[in-house]
């Protein structure tokens, strides 16, 4: 969902670095994507011509509906607009989910990825690849052939969910099964 955005101030003059304007619009916005029943998983300040796009990623265990997305969208861009975290020049914004590119980074990501076919690259070398069976706060377990890995998230540089066209048993308990 995007949104546009314009400061109507006149407060000019140059905005931190990228690193600290993604800080500043981080802890801004991060209780207001809270009190949403949403985690926020990035912030993305990119040039698009003579305004900025604002990319806010957030996401919640059981997914991110659209009507979630678009009110959450109001709030922020709210916030954004009462607040000089923008300056005063427009922008767009962008409220999405991550998609299943998003690297698995901390254990909610994890957590989420439960059932879901997983590459992870291990801090020690190598990759692993295998099913998340289960995740908590200091391990995930993969299957990985039939055998069970318990990986704490220290010994995992990060994982990638890996998409399935012909998941073996999407089938199971289909309408229309006979006995």
């Amino acid at each position: 969902m995007s949104v546009d955005g314009r400061r109507g101030s006149a407060q000019a003059g140059r905005r931190g670095s990228g690193h600290e304007t993604r800080a500043a619009l981080m802890r801004l916005l991060e209780p207001v994507i809270a009190g949403a029943g949403f985690d926020l998983e990035d912030v993305i300040v990119t040039p698009a011509g003579k305004r900025r796009q604002v990319r806010v990623i957030v996401d919640a265990d059981g997914g991110v509906s659209l009507d979630g997305v678009a009110d959450v969208s109001q709030e922020i861009s709210h916030v954004l607009d009462e607040s000089d975290a923008m300056g005063s020049g427009s922008y767009v914004l962008e409220v999405t989910s991550p998609g299943v590119d998003r690297p698995l980074t901390q254990p909610r990501h994890w957590r989420r990825a439960a059932g879901r076919l997983v590459r992870a690259t291990l801090t020690e070398g190598g990759e692993i690849t295998g099913r998340v069976t289960s995740a908590d706060d200091t391990a995930v377990v993969l299957d990985s052939d039939g055998s069970e890995h318990r990986l704490g998230y220290a010994e995992l540089a990060r994982g990638r969910v890996q998409v399935e066209f012909n998941r073996r048993g999407d089938d199971d308990g289909a309408a229309g099964d006979e006995d």
